[in-house]
């Protein structure tokens, strides 16, 4: 199947040949004819599968064909001639036809950076990102030219929608790009703000990974009569993604070892995950003190810093970028061919979105986790949630001190829970009653109903003097001799363990010590 066959607008096929993109991919082939039907969607795909396509085509089609294009044109084009002759304009909010919201800065330019090569031969619609981190001048300028497409992360669209920068009333397209990331990191309020602020009768296209949970819910409830769709197969299991376990000893064998695989000749660029800012920044100068092109990108950066560097990444003057999760989403550079996990992360679901960056648009790739020997549950849970095993591998001359932990695949049909009271060899397991035991309950001589008041004999009291057999005294009652069998009177009695405790401990001679006097 071709763009064209699609229905698409003949500028927007042109500005996909002209990208070197001649078949649509499969979300592609499914959301694409749906958009354009004015189909609400609910679209679970991972990373690098063409997701940023698939919704931007249909919008931009529909706007393409729109017969009042120049409508909100018109009136930002008469506010630049009147300050172009020096008039004072009054400040209108902008109006986009289209909001795309996504949970990072990084993943919102990388969405406008696409709008960008699609609308080449469509200069009427433009497409402006509202980021926070970036200057409000700027986005106010940006704002005053009342562009058609919005590209936004919640936080700050939310500030300019409360100040009456922007008014969705004449929104027609709603989209909510990685809206699991966006859940997860606590946009959820936000998120419900901004969809009561659009129209009804908008037209919504939800993508995450998963649409189960919170997700599910959240987009029954902004969606109506939604159409879903459901990549699986290779594109969520990185089936041309190898990946690989090194395990390491400590940390100056981990970073022995990364410097080991950076130098690879198979190496033209690579992400290393850290779990911290710091790790990013520290790591980072390291490799560039070794001779790597090496630069960090965290969330602590600021914008301006950030785009450089992902600039210099796609101009190949960065080798290796050190990056934390939130910072590396919605980083597209096709030239990455390895990812390691100098971390494990804390999540699954953000191993499978960091093995992402590389094997983009079905290229090769290889992803490697460098683990410590205590952290082989982390990676069990990986391979639990991606249903594979990742092989362990060794390299000569740096192998672990300790061999690595025999593990085994998911089992066919696991669920949560399964294999915890799973036995070791040779011990029992307690999910199932133990073997019978010999002979069994049954052949034991019954006991006598009175057996616990039957005579026993005498055995000695607590002083050392006989204790009479038979019943034992009755609660209360009187003992002869009390504890110590014989006390005399007015001797210091014995304090039971039944006495109240008293605030300091006391010696059998009634003095008042210490705890250290003892």
């Amino acid at each position: 199947m071709s763009f064209e066959a699609l229905g698409l607008h003949a500028s927007l096929v042109n500005a996909v040949a002209a990208a070197g993109y001649t078949q649509p991919t499969p979300v592609q082939a499914q959301a694409i004819p749906a958009a354009i039907a004015g189909r609400d969607l609910l679209v679970s795909s991972q990373t690098g599968s063409g997701k940023t396509a698939a919704f931007m085509l249909p919008a931009l089609n529909k706007l393409a064909n729109a017969e009042q294009l120049d409508a909100g044109r018109t009136t930002a084009q008469s506010a630049q001639s009147a300050r172009a002759r020096g008039e004072k304009v009054r400040f209108t909010a902008a109006q986009p036809k289209m909001l795309v919201l996504t949970p990072t800065r990084e993943l919102a330019l990388q969405v406008t950076s696409a709008t960008e090569q699609l609308t080449v031969e469509m200069r009427r619609i433009r497409c402006v990102s509202i980021l926070g981190g970036m200057p409000y001048p700027k986005q106010m300028q940006l704002l005053a030219k009342n562009p058609e497409i919005l590209v936004a992360t919640p936080g700050r669209l939310i500030d300019h929608m409360e100040s009456g920068k922007i008014d969705f009333s004449q929104l027609e397209i709603l989209v909510l790009d990685e809206a699991d990331r966006m859940l997860d990191m606590g946009f959820i309020d936000d998120i419900e703000k901004i969809v009561a602020a659009t129209p009804s009768s908008r037209q919504t296209m939800l993508f995450s990974a998963t649409l189960d949970g919170v997700v599910g819910n959240m987009a029954r409830r902004i969606t109506k009569d939604p159409q879903t769709i459901q990549i699986m197969s290779a594109a969520n299991r990185h089936e041309n993604i190898t990946q690989r376990v090194h395990f390491v000893d400590d940390l100056s064998h981990k970073n022995r070892l990364l410097d080991h695989l950076l130098r690879d000749e198979s190496v033209d660029q690579a992400v290393v995950f850290t779990a911290t800012k710091r790790d990013a920044d520290t790591i980072a100068d390291r490799l560039n003190i070794a001779g790597f092109a090496a630069a960090a990108l965290h969330g602590d950066m600021h914008q301006g810093a950030r785009n450089r560097t992902l600039d210099s990444m796609r101009r190949g003057q960065v080798r290796v970028l050190v990056a934390t999760d939130v910072a590396a989403r919605g980083i597209d550079v096709p030239t990455i061919t390895h990812v390691v996990n100098y971390d494990l992360p804390k999540f699954p679901e953000d191993y499978v979105h960091r093995i992402g960056r590389t094997g983009r648009a079905g290229r090769n790739g290889l992803a490697i986790s460098l683990v410590n020997h205590a952290e082989g549950m982390n990676v069990k849970r990986i391979e639990r949630f991606t249903k594979q095993l990742i092989p362990v591998d060794v390299v000569e001359g740096f192998e672990p001190k300790r061999s690595a932990p025999a593990r085994s695949g998911p089992r066919p049909g696991w669920k949560p829970g399964d294999g915890r009271s799973a036995a070791k060899p040779g011990q029992r397991s307690f999910a199932k009653p133990g073997a019978p035991r010999e002979g069994g309950y049954a052949d034991r001589a019954a006991r006598p109903a009175d057996s616990r008041y039957a005579d026993r004999g005498p055995r000695e009291g607590f002083g050392g003097a006989p204790r009479e057999a038979g019943r034992a005294p009755a609660a209360g009652a009187p003992r002869e001799g009390g504890y110590r069998g014989t006390r005399t009177e007015g001797a210091p009695r014995r304090d039971s363990g039944f006495a109240k405790p008293s605030a300091h401990p006391r010696s059998g001679d009634g003095v008042r010590r210490t705890f250290g006097e003892y």
